[in-house]
């Protein structure tokens, strides 16, 4: 992939990204939204889950279109989306937002365990959700440099940062719910993805494995053949 390749591939997924984005915190938000309100994205409601949707919408779009590799375009992005999910994090920081259950413990009232929100003490979670991120970058760098099939990479993104989030989502208090089920819609969808990570990487070892026992055999048939 060359640098205008990302370029391009950015002009598709940013815009869908903040579509998915909004449309997904509006979708199982506890308020029912207008639709003129769908819009006012300035006014808060933009959930992670539904960005990395569009996101994928987008660069799959992208890859039809200009006939690239999806796996190996995915390989390319993942780190360097759960290094900026790790950055972004600390905007909720900022916002005041994000936080987890409250502290009440004096002990355990301190930063980077805890976070002070307007007098009361609650679990830092935005903080481990960004320290999570990064380690998960390190580790997706380490896995792009040294393994060579397409595809890996992503799943290790599936694998890594659903295990976090879904651990991470359960001590949260402004969780989305999967309307009036008690679920954590995107402590679920954590989960699924974990799974998802699971199963790409079964089937990518396993898929080329009997190419390449296919491939042996169809040499050693030839050889026979002479």
């Amino acid at each position: 992939l060359k640098a205008d390749d990302i370029f391009l591939l950015a002009l598709y997924v940013i815009p869908i990204a903040v579509i998915g984005a909004r449309l997904y915190y509006v979708a199982f938000a506890e308020r029912t939204y207008t639709f003129w309100e769908i819009f006012k994205i300035w006014e808060g409601g933009l959930a992670i889950y539904g960005g990395v949707i569009g996101g994928a919408i987008g660069a799959a779009l992208y890859c039809i279109i200009h006939k690239k590799n999806f796996l190996l375009v995915a390989d390319v992005i993942m780190p360097s989306l759960i290094l900026a999910q790790g950055i972004g994090r600390w905007g909720n920081f900022v916002n005041g937002e994000a936080y987890g259950y409250e502290v009440t413990d004096p002990a355990w009232q301190w930063f980077p365990f805890a976070v002070d929100i307007d007098g009361t003490w609650h679990l830092a979670t935005f903080f481990y959700e960004s320290y999570w991120d990064i380690m998960v970058f390190y580790v997706l760098m380490i896995v792009y440099s040294n393994v060579k099939k397409n595809g890996v990479t992503m799943c290790g993104y599936f694998i890594g940062y659903g295990i976090g989030r879904a651990i991470i989502e359960g001590l949260r208090t402004d969780s989305l719910y999967l309307w009036n089920t008690g679920i954590r819609v995107s402590q679920a969808l954590s989960i699924l993805l974990v799974i998802g990570g699971i199963i790409g990487l079964i089937l990518i070892y396993t898929i080329k494995r009997k190419r390449g026992v296919g491939e042996e055999l169809e040499k050693d048939d030839s050889i026979k053949t002479d």
